[in-house]
């Protein structure tokens, strides 16, 4: 069972956690990731709340524990929606924090209640008390709910687009709740609606502005809407990118890629096959290349294509090659292995960028990031069906580049 850390109160099952003057340094500098007061507020909170609930389920739980979608993507949702998510095993819970020593309501955004891929087993209110000294700091924690119950009992406000559930209505010990893990407290609720490429664009477009410090809340953008376009882990990125004044977006627009034509020797501009590489250039590039190209028979890669990224004046000019693979299987699919590789002579990539492969929809399906001193990374090898796509994403500090791809009709006589 949890244990639980006691102040002096009336009702011993409630929890309370100190919070270290270390702990609100580094939730100052996790808020100056966001574009305005408000959105910097939030994640001030947030950041404090869940980073000590995080050491604390370490201690007490030896379930394993992880933050949902992933730390890194953190920003992008506290810019807009207040709440974090944690994974305890195989259960979710949504931490709600309230800077306000005595709440009368669990408050809890509609996005946490309705969209599908956000939706958890349990969501608590938690006090961020802030008001005395740096060392009497502390959080309390009023007690949890389902989302069944949040859903079926709570009242749902239209004006601020959340679920609301009176304090007195929470069960306040967390022993109760570990008590029900695995149970299904779970509510169904309707899938999204799908959102087109040209509509999740619009929505971008107004929806960005920073001047706007509650996007959710656009009376002119259905929540349906709204829900289908934060559920896009990309356009999700991308909308706090524009709120951050960042539109490096240098192949988001460009047209998708036909793999097929590949295995006629017919690349898009700015993509050229790895034997036209390596019969033309004579730079290191070409030669780290021709090297590795005396296995591609054990590999079986029936043709390579390979692009030049320049990372930008801001990463010092640097430039990678992001190099695809692809070799026939049966049923009409094609088996794909992607890597990233320096250039203009560098023997390393730079440490922290990103390889990331996503589904035609913008979900993450596989992620890599450079260590220090990587010759190349690669992805796990996968397989597209024709007719399908996916994309690729290199993305490091404020750059990112996104290529889309597709299988779509090839030649058999031009590989067998």
């Amino acid at each position: 069972m949890f244990s639980l850390n006691q102040r002096e109160t009336a009702n011993s099952d409630f929890l309370f956690l100190d919070i270290g003057p270390e702990d609100l340094q580094e939730a100052w500098q996790q808020s100056q990731k966001q574009s305005n007061a408000i959105a910097r507020h939030n994640a001030y909170l947030n950041y404090v709340c869940l980073k000590n609930f995080l050491n604390w389920f370490a201690e007490e739980s030896e379930c394993e524990i992880s933050v949902w979608p992933s730390f890194k993507r953190l920003a992008n949702i506290w810019e807009i929606v207040n709440g974090s998510a944690i994974q305890l095993g195989q259960n979710r819970l949504v931490l709600i924090p309230n800077d306000d020593a005595e709440v009368e309501k669990l408050c809890v955004p509609q996005e946490w209640v309705d969209i599908p891929n956000w939706v958890a087993d349990y969501y608590l209110a938690v006090s961020v008390v802030l008001d005395g000294d740096e060392d009497e700091c502390f959080l309390k924690v009023w007690g949890f709910t389902t989302h069944r119950q949040l859903r079926n009992n709570g009242r749902y406000n239209e004006s601020d687009r959340t679920y609301n559930l009176p304090i007195k209505y929470l069960t306040a010990s967390l022993n109760v709740m570990q008590v029900t893990f695995g149970l299904n407290v779970q509510q169904q609720v309707p899938q999204l609606p799908s959102l087109s490429h040209a509509e999740a664009t619009r929505l971008l477009e107004i929806l960005g502005d920073p001047s706007l410090y509650s996007p959710r809340l656009r009376v002119d953008v259905p929540f349906e809407k709204w829900a289908a376009l934060l559920d896009n882990d990309e356009w999700r990125q991308k909308l706090y990118d524009r709120r951050m004044g960042r539109l490096v977006e240098v192949a988001s627009a460009a047209p998708v890629k036909n793999l097929g034509k590949w295995f006629q020797g017919i690349f898009e501009a700015g993509w050229q096959s790895l034997d036209t590489l390596i019969n033309t250039e004579s730079s290191n590039l070409a030669f780290g290349f021709r090297k590795r190209d005396r296995k591609r028979e054990e590999t079986k890669v029936s043709v390579e294509g390979i692009k030049l990224i320049d990372l930008g004046m801001q990463l010092g000019n640097q430039s990678v090659a992001l190099l695809i693979g692809l070799t026939p299987e049966s049923g009409e699919k094609v088996g794909i292995r992607v890597q990233l590789h320096p250039a203009r002579g560098q023997i390393y990539l730079p440490p922290n960028i990103k390889l990331i492969l996503l589904s035609q929809s913008g979900q993450v399906i596989h992620e890599l990031q450079s260590r220090l001193q990587d010759n190349f990374i690669q992805l796990k090898r996968f397989t597209c069906p024709m007719g399908k796509g996916f994309k690729i994403q290199v993305a490091m500090e404020e750059m990112s580049i996104t290529e889309d791809f597709a299988i779509e009709a090839f030649g058999n006589d031009n590989y067998e």
